[in-house]
């Protein structure tokens, strides 16, 4: 029950709050379905640039087959790898009501790499593939990242709009329609005794 006392000036702002609220609501409405066509959008990428990295995975396994064939583990254990020290991460940054988003590529020279004693074109093909699969891991962590950022919002814009919907709105009606109700129950009264005053 409210505590406010029933004057019209106090329902008049209640009623204001309540539209400001609904506006509120109806915001956070259109933000969920913003943020989940976006996640949608983001999961057809995921799924794009999860089967190309799984591609790139299963080629490098292969290749990786043939170097030890040729090499032997151990041997191929001290063949020198790339240099990856001039390659780095683009990114790219864009928000979407106010989750930040990122695309990423491998980007820079190709990875040198020292020359090898006994080099084979097993162990050359090796390299290559698993410089592939980091080619293929930086957009799929990016967009995996994404994805987490607007689920983590999307489920508090919804729990957002639940509250707003399901118990500041109704109590909001309910004390206005109390302190209505106790409003024409006064001015009542005064009416009875407006006429009593003049008998």
């Amino acid at each position: 029950m409210s505590e406010a006392t029933p004057t019209r000036s106090v329902v008049l702002e209640m009623k204001d709050e309540r539209r400001a609220m609904h506006d509120g609501y109806v915001f956070l409405d259109e933000k969920c379905l913003l943020l989940a066509g976006e996640m949608l959008r983001e999961l057809e990428r995921y799924d794009a640039l999860q089967r190309a990295f799984a591609t790139a995975y299963a080629a490098a396994i292969d290749r990786l087959r043939d170097a030890i064939a040729r090499h032997g583990l151990h041997g191929l254990e001290v063949y020198p790898g790339a240099d990856a020290v001039h390659t780095t991460i683009a990114r790219t940054t864009r928000a979407l009501m106010g989750v930040p988003l990122q695309d990423a590529v491998l980007a820079g020279d190709p990875p040198a790499a020292a020359r090898a004693i006994d080099a084979s074109p097993e162990a050359e093909a090796c390299r290559r593939a698993f410089a592939a699969i980091s080619s293929a891991a930086a957009p799929l962590a990016a967009v995996s990242g994404n994805l987490t950022r607007l689920s983590l919002e999307y489920k508090r814009s919804v729990r957002r709009a639940r509250a707003l919907q399901d118990v500041l709105l109704p109590e909001l009606d309910r004390d206005v329609r109390e302190l209505e109700t106790r409003l024409e129950e006064l001015e009542q009264e005064d009416a009875i005794w407006m006429r009593h005053g003049r008998s």
